[in-house]
């Protein structure tokens, strides 16, 4: 039986990406990034999962930085003045 929750996640408190969590029947937490894909972990509490996937999902957008792709999360992260 998984439990479902959202969580706001490491952007901000109304504009962050949201973070999804659900514990397994195993009693593992998954947590998730739906707006990054492929950013999903398993941690041992509720706590762990929630900051392995956060950190899993800076790593995944400072690689994105790097290869110059465009992160429209970011947008309201970043200001340059004109």
């Amino acid at each position: 039986m998984l439990v479902g929750a959202a969580f706001d996640g490491f952007i901000g408190e109304d504009n962050g990406m949201k973070i999804e969590i659900d514990r397994e029947d195993d009693g593992r937490w998954i947590a998730e990034v739906p707006d990054l894909p492929g950013v999903m972990v398993y941690g041992r509490t509720r706590q762990q999962a929630i900051s392995k996937v956060e950190a899993l999902a800076l790593r995944v957008i400072a690689d994105r930085l790097d290869h110059g792709e465009s992160i429209p999360e970011l947008h309201e992260l970043f200001t340059v003045p004109a």
